[in-house]
């Protein structure tokens, strides 16, 4: 009999064992793929910007609120779900949180469904004069200008949705794994991480590729093509996709026990143990109010902690400047380099966010294999911040000259000379020819200078149609002070001169390289963080950590870059009914300047 009991006793605790075994093998891949697809949807938007400032035909600023709704959605939530969470019932919480996220991103697909067709600004096929203002907001109204609200609430709401996921569950993960395992642990779960945002510009480079209204327009009629700054690609498609993968991420959370610890040492009947899987623990339940009332003496001794605010601090210098700088990075490509934004994107996508997943996977091994301490976490975060930085300054002298288009960048004679003046895109080849000066429609010549129109060009008839429509006859292209060429143009804007494409292997050198050296500082920042803390405060401690970082380093940047961005613009672009549009050319230098100066390493600590 008492042999009976023993096999019994045995074998149910060897079934609770693997039972545990398994739960947290389960939740390491529940959490992996959450990771991932957050990022997914997080880098697909960022992928996506410069297609939605073209298609909404808005500002840059503009543009950096929009990216900046989804650290707001996060300030909204973020305190009271770090610290109610920790004590309810995390996984379910992380789980509703997936639902809501891929809400968000249904949303903000939403615009392309309720707009028409995309109309790309043109010389040749209408003629803006000064009359048109007068029909300006009832054309804007009809043109749907303002849908780009949806994409706002649709990007916080996303933002509301991934709040639970990093304070509650690395807090998790922290409670049940060996304190040596956890830099491992979540270095291997930031590494499977940085495959969404790496998934997220690849989807972002193919959907650039394809033409925003794909399958209802006629392709061949279009006269611009994907390396056009006037050029919107399928935007919507990515959200859509990202929705999908984010509800698919929701699952497994609704099946794991509120506490991993506490289930483990279960020894109950099986009825028990089911009991706990369905129900969870609830010691806290039914005391709501005392978690209120203890919230505020837990603010206090958090930031009592002389550590917790320095780590806030260096924090949010560094995702200052790494903000502001991915959500421009495919733009800056495009215009200092002449990349096309699909071409962009995906070196982005296939280049830099590898060598971010190679350092933050290097970051943990290295602490796990020389078993550094907090000091020896925080002297390598601050080793890999410096050296960063230091890579970052050196890519402020690896650049392109501007593109030369007459009457802008260079003279009607190919002289150098930057002007904001639309008066100086008049000369005398073209004063006779009654040009629209707010209208980009770019064609280059045979001599390498672009023109902002054909018109401008002085060209007076043209063949062919589409996309291999040539002007011939053009004025301004016989009277250059350079060795004579054929006097025709090619829809399009030139190629950049000299040593351009050298230029740009040698800067995607040092980006890959910086990529990978401030990535070796993310583990150990999240380590002295851990370990700075005391147990009971990791989770508001995180959350706090999010929320304040996300509110002054999250939301300003890309606003502030996007309006230093615009005050580089050399030609904006005209909206179909009138008004500003988007910025279609940008002085290179000045931009080079703001991006690259006001950017920071993006280590933790």
């Amino acid at each position: 009999m008492c042999v009976n009991v023993y096999v019994l006793v045995y074998a149910y605790v060897s079934v609770c064992v693997r039972m545990c075994g398994f739960l947290y093998q389960l939740f390491l891949a529940a959490l992996s793929f959450v990771y991932f697809a957050k990022a997914f949807a997080g880098g697909y938007m960022k992928s996506s910007v410069t297609q939605i400032e073209r298609r909404f035909d808005i500002p840059s600023s503009l543009i950096g609120v929009i990216d900046g709704s989804f650290e707001i959605g996060n300030l909204l939530v973020i305190a009271f779900v770090s610290y109610f969470g920790a004590k309810l019932h995390r996984p379910r919480i992380i789980g509703a949180g997936c639902l809501v996220m891929a809400m968000g991103c249904f949303l903000t697909a939403m615009p392309h469904f309720f707009q028409g067709h995309y109309q790309y600004e043109t010389s040749m096929s209408h003629s803006l004069d000064n009359a048109t203002e007068s029909i300006l907001p009832s054309c804007e109204k009809e043109a749907g200008s303002s849908m780009w609200v949806y994409v706002f609430l649709g990007n916080m709401l996303r933002g509301i949705g991934e709040t639970p996921i990093t304070p509650l569950g690395v807090s998790y993960l922290d409670d049940f794994s060996r304190e040596e395992n956890t830099a491992f642990y979540i270095a291997c779960i930031q590494t499977v991480g940085i495959l969404g945002p790496m998934m997220g510009f690849m989807l972002g480079s193919f959907c650039a590729k394809v033409y925003v209204d794909i399958g209802s327009v006629d392709l061949d009629a279009l006269t611009i093509n994907d390396q056009d700054s006037r050029w919107v690609g399928a935007w919507w498609l990515g959200f859509l996709v990202t929705g999908v993968v984010i509800l698919m991420s929701a699952i497994p959370f609704f099946f794991l026990p509120k506490s991993m610890a506490n289930f483990c040492t279960q020894t109950n009947d099986s009825t028990q143990l089911n009991s706990y899987i369905t129900n969870g623990d609830p010691p806290y339940g039914d005391h709501f109010l005392s978690l209120v009332a203890d919230f505020l003496p837990s603010l206090r001794r958090l930031f009592s902690n002389r550590v917790y605010p320095l780590i806030i601090l260096t924090s949010l210098v560094a995702v200052n400047g790494f903000i502001g700088m991915i959500t421009f990075k495919p733009k800056y490509m495009e215009q200092i380099y002449g990349q096309s934004a699909s071409k962009a994107i995906f070196l982005i996508g296939s280049m830099n966010l590898p060598a971010v997943a190679l350092g933050v996977i290097t970051g943990g091994l290295i602490l796990k294999r020389f078993r550094l301490g907090v000091v020896g976490a925080a002297r390598m975060a601050l080793g890999t911040s410096i050296t960063s930085f230091l890579l970052l300054f050196i890519q402020f002298f690896i650049h392109c000259d501007n593109a030369e288009v007459a009457g802008l960048t260079v003279s009607y004679q190919g002289l150098p000379a930057v002007s904001y003046q639309p008066v100086s895109m008049v000369s005398g080849c073209n004063m006779g020819c009654s040009c629209s000066l707010r209208h980009w429609d770019p064609v280059c010549s045979s001599n390498g200078l672009s023109y902002a129109s054909p018109c401008l060009a002085g060209c007076q008839t043209s063949t062919g149609a589409g996309k291999e429509m040539v002007f011939h006859n053009c004025t301004c292209v016989g009277e250059m002070l350079r060795p004579a060429g054929n006097s025709s143009v090619v829809l399009g804007q030139c190629p950049r001169h000299g040593n351009c494409d050298y230029m740009f292997k040698l800067y995607m050198g040092f980006t890959v390289l910086f990529a990978f050296v401030s990535a070796c500082g993310g583990t150990p920042g999240y380590i002295v963080l851990l370990r700075s803390i005391q147990p009971d405060l990791k989770s508001l401690a995180l959350g706090m950590q999010t929320l304040i970082v996300r509110t002054l380093g999250g939301i300003p940047p890309p606003i502030y870059f996007g309006a230093l961005i615009d005050r580089t613009c050399l030609k904006w672009g005209t909206k179909r009914c009138g008004g500003r549009g988007a910025c279609r050319l940008y002085e290179a230098n000045a931009f080079r300047y703001h991006f690259l100066l006001k950017s920071r390493p993006s280590s933790s600590c």
